[in-house]
C-alpha cells in the first residue's frame, strides 16, 4: 500500500485528491439519499459548481442516478464505495486515530467510521456495515457466533449480507433477554443475522434478569444446557457496550439497584456487568448465558459502540481487557483521546 501511494504521488500528484473528493461525495449521497446538489454542497462544504461537475461525472459512469427527488447511489456505486473504504481508511487520518486507540486500549484491531452516532443515525448504520465487512474477513465455515442484544447489534443485523466464504455458520444469543424490546433482544437479532447471512440460529428463551433460585433451576433444563454449551464454545462474540444508567433504566432496574450503581459510580454495562471508570465490578445482573470470564476462550470478541457520549463507557469496559476488537466512530475515538475522558 505505502509503495503504491508513493508511486502515485510522484506520477499523478493530483489523482489522490480527485479520488478522495469523489469518494466523499459518493459516501455522503449514500448516507443521505435522495439528496439535491445544493444540499450536498452545503453539507460537505464543497462549492456547488464543483459538486455539479463531479456528480455529472458520477452519473455518466453509472455510479449515481439523478431523479426528481434527488441523487441516489446505484449498485455499482455501492460496490465502488465498499472497495474504496479500506483504501481510503489507509490514507486518511483514521489510520492514525485507529492506531492511537489501539495503543490506548491495548487492542488487536480498531476500526473507526466517520461521524458521531449520537447525532446521525446514518453513522450507526456505518458501524453496522463495518462490523459485517470485518466478519467477512475472519469467518470460516461452520463457526458459532454469539451475539448480545441492543441497538448497535440490531444495526449490525440490518446490515448483514450473505457470508459467501463462510457457509453453515450458526448464530446464538449470548444471553437471555426477554425483558428487552423485541427488536433489541438477542434472539431476534440472531435470527435476523442468520437469515441474511444464509446461516443457522438457535434461541435462548429465558428472562433477563433472573432470581437466584430461578437461575439454578433453568440452567439444569436439558434444552438450556445444550444451547449454553454452544454459547460458551463460540469462537466469535459480537457485543455492544452501554452506558450504565441508560441500560439499567431500559431494563427496568429497581430503585435499589439504581442507587447501588450511583453509589458505585458505574459508567458502563456489558454482558450484565456494571463497571466503574476503572473497570471494577459495581453490580452484576444474574443472567443465563455468556459471562465476561467466558470471553477468554473466544478467538475474536468484537465490541461495537459509538457516539461521543459512549467514550467513558468504552474505556471503562476495556479496562477488563476481555475484548480484542473495537468498532467505533470518530467522535467516540477523539473523546477517548482527550486527557479528561477518564
Amino acid at each position: 500500500m505505502k509503495e503504491l501511494l508513493y508511486i502515485q504521488e510522484k506520477l499523478f500528484p493530483d489523482l489522490l485528491d480527485v479520488i478522495q473528493k469523489r469518494y466523499k461525495i459518493l459516501q455522503y449521497i449514500q448516507r443521505m439519499q435522495p439528496i439535491g446538489r445544493r444540499s450536498l454542497s452545503d453539507n460537505i462544504q464543497i462549492k456547488e459548481r464543483v459538486v455539479r461537475s463531479e456528480t455529472e461525472f458520477l452519473n455518466k459512469h453509472g455510479f449515481i442516478v439523478v431523479t426528481s427527488k434527488g441523487m441516489q447511489v446505484t449498485e455499482e456505486g455501492d460496490m465502488i464505495i465498499e472497495k474504496l473504504t479500506e483504501f481510503m481508511n489507509g490514507i486518511s487520518e483514521f489510520s492514525v486515530l485507529e492506531s492511537q486507540i489501539k495503543d490506548k486500549l491495548q487492542l488487536e484491531q480498531v476500526i473507526i467510521v466517520a461521524g458521531n452516532s449520537d447525532e446521525q443515525t446514518s453513522v450507526k448504520e456505518e458501524l453496522g456495515k463495518a462490523c459485517v465487512q470485518f466478519l467477512n474477513t475472519i469467518l470460516t465455515s461452520n463457526q458459532t457466533i454469539a451475539v448480545t442484544g441492543g441497538t448497535s447489534m440490531a444495526e449490525v443485523a440490518n446490515q448483514m449480507k450473505p457470508l459467501l466464504h463462510a457457509p453453515n455458520c450458526t448464530f446464538v444469543p449470548a444471553r437471555g433477554g426477554l425483558g428487552e424490546q423485541v427488536e433489541n433482544q438477542a434472539n431476534t437479532i440472531c435470527s435476523q443475522m442468520a437469515k441474511k447471512a444464509n446461516g443457522n440460529y438457535r434461541m435462548l428463551y429465558v428472562p433477563d434478569p433472573l432470581s437466584e433460585e430461578s437461575y439454578h433451576s433453568i440452567i439444569e433444563e436439558p434444552a438450556i444446557k445444550d444451547i449454553l454449551e454452544m454459547i460458551h464454545d463460540a469462537r466469535i462474540v459480537l457485543h455492544s457496550i452501554g452506558d450504565a444508567f441508560t441500560m439499567a433504566k431500559r431494563r427496568k432496574a429497581s430503585d435499589e439497584v439504581l442507587q447501588k450503581l450511583k453509589t458505585g459510580n458505574a459508567v458502563s454495562e456489558a454482558f450484565g456487568y456494571y463497571l466503574d471508570e476503572q473497570g471494577e465490578l459495581v453490580y452484576k445482573v444474574r443472567t443465563v448465558g455468556m459471562q465476561i470470564e467466558d470471553l477468554e476462550h473466544a478467538q475474536y470478541v468484537i465490541a461495537v459502540a459509538g457516539g461521543k457520549s459512549k467514550a467513558k463507557a468504552i474505556q471503562s469496559y476495556f479496562k477488563q481487557g476481555k475484548s480484542n476488537v473495537l468498532i467505533t466512530d470518530e467522535a467516540a475515538a477523539k473523546e477517548m483521546l482527550k486527557g479528561n475522558s477518564l
